[in-house]
């Protein structure tokens, strides 16, 4: 060949096999990702025959990070993260210093020194938002309650690595047995000034910058210009994040999108990049892959088994209890379990550096990489077990059952609610996009309305404004029972799949027989089998827009 050509053998290997592979998994009722990690395994270094560049392979796998992250903060507004900042916080810092000592205890076991042991469980304690992105996409969760929380924890997670991997190379000699490198204090607080003036800047300049960009972009008509301006500004963005303030390229891409989500081409933007975003988080998961050496699972079986089990079943655990400590219903709690049950891109970085300060060696690499394959693997698998696994624990176990009927002061309304607010109201389910300005309206017309929640905060706020809220999962029979649905006129859904909400209407039916029954779907599927269920009237947010738009056009044609 007269030029190199390692990019394009790269590209041509990773796409071609992660689509043979990713289709037979398919075929074997396995999820696609597990294909494309055996995919990078066969073009890795550690099997025989071709090996495609792992330096522009790694490179190609961080833009699909950036594009995954960026597509996310498009759909996720600096409101959705403060409103779920009273169980992502704490939660997130918990989990990590639990997951940190769980794989540190079994370094330990192993004889390891203390600075391998720390970095060894700092990279099992923190999850991979790739993983969990593609996880809640593929189920419709993405932007439910219990999807924001998710998401919403890591982004905590993430911010914390950030500060570790700055602090990391300063205390390697204090890790490693040696004397405490100087400048330690200063080195915190440059990072945090940092990362704030990033956050700052993102929110005072950029908030105001990137929309305005994107509109002049978008009235010049150029389909290929508007598509070119979203990828600039989210690979843009996180490049200039991470030079400038040390920010991971995959936070800076979270914060671009989500500073484009004021702009009314947001959901245009979406659509845009979603073909990109698909395509490189597919070299993502092939560039996992090649960093496998298989021989670690021959090697070191034991040790690997107990590496996955920290990973999937500890930090599921750690994460369920947290969260049920936080009053939050089961289904939250295994949800947010699932989500942290693997491991990823900040855990192969932190590892790395790890190797290169000399703190581990490549046998611990090796078993990072070994659990992340794993976790990753069967995460899907995890998501599918949400829903028999918690029927089975609330069947099965009276304190699961117990702790859903808890003594809550959120999960009753209080009793100095006027009584002339719980005769002929609206039961409204779920106070978010579509919820709330629902509820205002509702509101201005003079009706009452009580408000089924499942995040504390917005039943917080609802009660500090006067408003009748009650915490919950409505589908659970005494979340509406709270809601007085038996004298209520109509019962409201917004929040939700298809089977919540159909057992929602069963227990309205069967508590208030004439009660009047509107439901929002989320999809054209969804609507088709709420309609089957006949449980209501079903509409679609973007079909009641269009006649909405409809309406008012021919009234201004004056065709009405």
């Amino acid at each position: 060949m007269p030029h190199d050509v390692s990019l394009i053998a790269t590209l041509a290997a990773g796409f071609g096999l992660a689509l043979i592979f990713g289709f037979a998994a398919l075929k074997l009722r396995l999820p696609p990702l597990v294909g494309y990690l055996l995919a990078g395994v066969l073009i890795g270094p550690a099997t025989p025959g071709f090996v495609a560049d792992m330096a522009l392979a790694s490179q190609l796998s961080e833009i699909g990070v950036m594009l995954l992250m960026f597509g996310v903060g498009l759909h996720f507004s600096m409101g959705d993260l403060l409103s779920v900042k009273r169980i992502a916080v704490p939660g997130a810092i918990v989990q990590i210093a639990v997951a940190t000592a769980l794989g540190a205890g079994l370094a330990w076991v192993w004889g390891w020194g203390f600075g391998t042991a720390l970095v060894f469980g700092l990279a099992l304690s923190v999850a991979s938002t790739v993983v969990l992105l593609r996880a809640l996409e593929d189920r419709g969760l993405l932007e439910t309650a219990n999807g924001r929380i998710a998401v919403g924890w890591l982004v905590v997670e993430d911010l914390v690595m950030v500060l570790v991997l700055v602090l990391l190379p300063p205390m390697a000699g204090l890790l490693s047995g040696e004397a405490l490198g100087s400048g330690l204090a200063m080195t915190v607080l440059i990072t945090l000034s940092k990362v704030g003036g990033f956050i700052a800047l993102m929110l005072i300049f950029g908030r105001r910058a990137l929309p305005k960009l994107l509109f002049a972009v978008a009235r010049s008509g150029s389909r290929e210009l508007f598509t070119l301006c979203v990828i600039s500004a989210a690979v843009g963005v996180a490049f200039a994040a991470a030079m400038l303030f040390d920010v991971s390229f995959a936070l800076g891409a979270f914060f671009a999108g989500m500073m484009l989500r004021e702009s009314e081409y947001s959901h245009r933007a979406a659509d845009e990049s979603l073909p990109l975003r698909d395509a490189f988080a597919v070299l993502f998961f092939v560039s996992v892959g090649m960093l496998f050496d298989p021989r670690v699972l021959l090697e070191e079986p034991v040790k690997v088994l107990l590496v996955s089990g920290v990973i999937i079943v500890g930090k599921t655990l750690a994460a369920l209890a947290l969260v049920l400590m936080l009053r939050y219903p089961l289904n939250t709690a295994l949800t947010v379990g699932a989500s942290l049950a693997q491991i990823g891109e900040f855990s192969f970085i932190l590892i790395g550096l790890g190797r290169s300060l000399g703190l581990v060696d490549a046998q611990v690499q090796s078993l990072v990489l070994a659990g992340a394959l794993i976790s990753i693997a069967l995460n899907s698998v995890l998501f599918s077990a949400i829903a028999p696994a918690q029927a089975w624990i609330l069947r099965r176990s009276a304190l699961a059952r117990k702790l859903e009927q808890r003594d809550d002061p959120l999960a009753e309304l209080p009793t100095s609610v006027d009584p002339a607010l719980l005769q002929g109201q609206v039961v409204l389910v779920g106070h978010g996009r579509v919820g709330a300005p629902l509820a205002q309206m509702l509101r201005a017309k003079g009706l009452a309305v009580v408000v089924a929640e499942l995040q504390r905060e917005r039943v917080e706020v609802l009660r500090e404004q006067g408003f009748p809220a009650v915490v919950g999962d409505a589908s659970e029979s005494a979340v509406l029972i709270q809601a007085h649905i038996a004298r209520a006129a109509m019962l409201v859904v917004t929040a939700g799949d298809s089977m919540q909400a159909s057992r929602m209407c069963d227990t309205a039916r069967q508590l208030n027989p004439s009660i009047k029954v509107l439901l929002c779907a989320r999809s054209e599927d969804e609507a088709n089998l709420l309609r089957e269920s006949n449980v209501g009237e079903v509409l679609q947010p973007e079909q009641a827009l269009a006649e909405s738009l409809g309406q008012r056009a021919l009234a201004q044609l004056g065709k009405q």
